[in-house]
C-alpha cells in the first residue's frame, strides 16, 4: 500500500523567488505530512514562475516562457531538494524548456530521496501548442523504477492516445501520472475519460492532476478547470466507477490535495484474476480478420 497525492492545482501569482519557493515548500510539506510519498503537480505548473516576470514580459505568451529560462536550474534545484529532504517521489509538473536545438519542449522530471530520476517529454502536441505557442513533441517513453514501483508519465493530451500508455504497461508500470492543464470543462472531460480509458484498457492506475482557476495575469495560463483523481480498473475489490478518488468542485480558488491510498498488489491481482483480462486479451485487436471490414 502507497499513499499518493495529486494536487488540483491554484494558478497564483508570485512577483518573487522567494514567495514562490515558500509557496512551493509549503505546498509538498503539507502532503508529506499527511504521509503522501508520491506528490503529483499539473502540466505546466512551472509556468508559475512567470509571474516573476516583468509585466509586460509574463503578459506575452512567446516572452514569458523565453522570460523564465534562467530560472529553471533554481526550480529543479528546490524540486530535488524537496524531494530528497522530504524523502517522497516528486513529479513538480511540467515547464516550457528551450532545448539545444533552439526548440521550445514541453517536459516533465521526476525526482526521488536519491534526486533526479531523469524526464519525460509530451509527444503529442494541442493544436494551441503547434500553431500559436510553437512548443515541439518530444520523441520516447520513459519507465521509472521506483521503491513504489514502475512509474510512467503521460502529459496530459498524451493520456488520449492509447498506444502511449499500453506501451509503458507492457514495460511494467503499474501506475501512470497524468499532470494536465486545460482551459476548458470540456478539455478537462477529454483527460479524465481518457486516463481512465487507459486504466481500464492496460488495467493499471492513473493518477490525475490539473491546473485550476482564473489567472488573467497569464496569457497560458489564464484559465483552468479539472478534479484530481485516481482511477483503476473497474473490476473486482475495485471500485464499481473505476474512480477511487476525486476532487469535489471543478475550479476552486485555492489548491487542494487529493491524498488516497493506492495498493498496488490489488491493481496487479485484477491482472491475473479479474472479471476480465483487457490487457491479456489486447492482441486479440489484431487476430485475422478482426479488422476487416465487411
Amino acid at each position: 500500500m502507497i499513499k499518493v497525492a495529486a494536487c488540483q492545482y491554484h494558478i497564483d501569482l508570485f512577483v518573487t523567488w522567494d514567495e514562490y519557493a515558500e509557496h512551493l515548500t509549503t505546498l509538498c510539506e503539507d502532503a508529506a505530512g499527511q504521509g503522501a510519498e508520491l506528490l503529483l503537480l499539473p502540466e505546466y505548473a512551472g509556468l508559475v514562475l512567470t509571474g516573476q516576470l516583468p509585466e509586460a514580459e509574463r503578459g506575452d505568451l512567446h516572452g514569458s516562457i523565453a522570460g523564465i529560462q534562467p530560472l529553471l536550474s533554481r526550480w529543479l534545484e528546490l524540486c530535488e531538494s524537496l524531494a530528497r529532504r522530504l524523502s517522497i517521489y516528486l513529479q513538480p509538473g511540467s515547464v516550457a524548456v528551450l532545448d539545444d536545438d533552439g526548440i521550445y519542449r514541453n517536459r516533465a522530471w521526476l525526482f526521488g530521496p536519491d534526486g533526479c530520476l531523469g524526464t519525460q517529454d509530451k509527444l503529442i502536441m494541442t493544436r494551441f501548442e503547434l500553431e500559436q505557442w510553437h512548443i515541439a513533441a518530444g520523441n520516447g517513453l520513459k519507465v521509472f523504477d521506483t521503491a513504489l514501483g514502475k512509474l510512467g508519465i503521460l502529459i496530459c493530451y498524451d493520456n488520449e492516445f492509447p498506444l502511449l500508455a499500453h506501451t509503458l504497461a507492457e514495460a511494467g508500470v503499474d501506475l501512470i501520472l497524468a499532470p494536465s492543464c486545460t482551459d476548458t470543462v470540456a478539455g478537462f472531460h477529454r483527460v479524465r475519460i481518457g486516463a481512465q480509458a487507459r486504466a481500464l484498457e492496460n488495467q493499471i492506475a492513473v493518477l490525475h492532476s490539473p491546473t485550476v482557476g482564473l489567472a488573467p495575469w497569464s496569457p497560458s495560463l489564464d484559465e483552468g478547470y479539472g478534479r484530481a483523481s485516481l482511477y483503476v480498473p473497474s473490476d473486482y475489490g475495485m471500485p464499481a466507477s473505476g474512480i477511487v478518488a476525486e476532487s469535489e468542485e471543478l475550479c476552486p480558488t485555492r489548491s487542494h490535495w487529493l491524498i488516497c491510498e493506492l495498493d498496488l498488489d490489488e491493481v496487479r491481482r485484477v491482472r491475473e484474476q479479474g472479471q476480465v483480462f483487457t490487457r491479456r486479451d489486447w492482441p486479440r485487436q489484431f487476430d485475422d480478420g478482426r479488422l476487416v471490414l465487411r
